[in-house]
C-alpha cells in the first residue's frame, strides 16, 4: 500500500508543472530589462533596469541543515560525516541573499553528466521567506 501512495500522479504533476512555469514565465517578466514587457516596460525600474540586472546576489543551494555543539563540530576531521535534516529524494531550497526563492531536485546535467543541477519543483510567491 506504501508503493500505491507514493506513486505519482499524472494529472496532479501537469498541474504542478503548469503552475510552475506559469510562475517561472512570471519571474522571468520582471527579471527582463524591458525587452518583452518586463521590468523596465512596466516602470519598476525606470530607466535604471540594466543597472540594477547587473548587480550580483548570492544563490545559495540548501541541501539540509545539521546543528551541533562547538566540541562536535571542533571533532570534525577529514572523512567525517555530518548528518543533514533531510532525506535523500526531499526537495533542496535555493536561497538568494539569505532569502528562500524557490525548491527544487537535485538533478544531472544532460549536456554535462559530471556535474547536476537544480530543477525548480516551487518558485516562493511575492512573500519571501526567510530560511529556517
Amino acid at each position: 500500500m506504501e508503493t500505491a501512495m507514493n506513486e505519482p500522479n499524472p494529472a496532479t504533476e501537469d498541474l504542478e508543472e503548469e503552475q510552475l512555469n506559469k510562475a517561472i514565465e512570471e519571474l522571468r517578466g520582471v527579471l527582463h530589462d524591458g525587452k518583452e514587457g518586463g521590468a523596465q516596460a512596466d516602470g519598476r525600474f525606470g530607466g535604471n533596469a540594466a543597472v540594477i540586472m547587473g548587480i550580483p546576489v548570492e544563490v545559495q543551494i540548501v541541501l539540509g541543515r545539521a546543528e551541533m555543539t562547538v566540541s562536535e563540530l571542533m571533532a570534525l576531521q577529514k572523512g567525517s560525516t555530518v548528518s543533514l535534516d533531510r532525506r535523500i529524494g526531499e526537495p533542496v531550497e535555493v536561497v538568494v541573499n539569505g532569502r528562500r526563492v524557490a525548491r527544487g531536485e537535485i538533478t544531472v546535467l544532460e549536456h554535462d553528466p559530471s556535474r547536476f543541477g537544480i530543477r525548480l519543483t516551487e518558485v516562493a510567491g511575492t512573500e519571501h521567506e526567510k530560511p529556517d
